[in-house]
């Protein structure tokens, strides 16, 4: 029951972090300057240092850095392969510009609905294991309601379609939990699942929102935001951790 009322409290950290980015949406390169960060930071100091402390035991260290790398050019194949070199399309292209924002945004609440996961799984260890895991996601949710919203809004979706996904997104870890209570999943899997979802994210910040935040806007101030982004989030995981 506990570990329900915090996937309660992700959805609501999730929501506030949307609605911030959607309110703040004249000034996105800087939002997009510290969602950057954030994604990057989540990649290196939250998903990569738990996938290496889930799968000590049963994998080798290159093993997980592999699927590290093997979500990176997976992520690089459905971007530029499936989607057809979404950069090079005429920016009239609306449709399937938006398809790209889609992606991105489904793969940010699929890593949520695995946050809910880890959170149920942790929970059926003990709880002290349990809030410690809780506390690593909520410090992370804020960041990715502004995600799930910058990647909606960075590929010309409307007001609409990237609430609709922002609700998404808030409700997918709370589906996460949920699920924990018909079957588990071996910490050997998750640990490759969590590396695999590292090398997304450092692919949706590396290619595309960091090149984005500096496109025409002062680089200086948005790459500060970048810093300050990649800092709250190594700070928020540290002192939750």
């Amino acid at each position: 029951m506990l570990a329900f009322f915090i996937g309660c409290a992700a959805f609501c950290s999730t929501m506030l972090g949307g609605s911030l980015a959607l309110k703040l949406r004249d000034r996105l390169h800087l939002v997009l300057g510290f969602s950057a960060g954030a994604v990057v930071a989540v990649a290196f100091f939250d998903l990569m240092p738990e996938a290496l402390d889930l799968g000590a035991a049963t994998h080798e260290l290159s093993t997980i850095v592999a699927f590290v790398a093997l979500g990176f050019f997976l992520y690089l194949f459905l971007d530029r392969v499936l989607l057809l070199h979404g950069h090079t399309h005429e920016e009239g292209d609306t449709d399937f510009v938006e398809s790209r924002g889609h992606v991105r945004a489904g793969s940010l609440s699929i890593h949520s609905f695995l946050d809910g996961v880890g959170i149920g799984l942790a929970f059926q260890v003990n709880a002290a294991v349990g809030l410690v895991v809780a506390a690593a996601v909520l410090a992370h949710d804020f960041s990715d309601g502004i995600n799930t919203v910058n990647v909606v809004v960075r590929h010309g979706g409307e007001f609409k379609k990237a609430l609709r996904w922002l609700v998404v997104d808030a409700v997918a870890p709370v589906l996460g939990v949920l699920v924990t209570l018909l079957f588990s999943v071996s910490q050997e899997s998750l640990s490759l699942l969590l590396a695999l979802f590292a090398g997304f994210f450092l692919y949706i910040g590396a290619s595309d929102l960091i090149p984005e935040s500096h496109h025409q806007h002062p680089r200086f101030l948005t790459t500060a935001m970048t810093i300050v982004g990649a800092l709250v989030l190594y700070t928020a995981i540290h002192f939750a951790g």
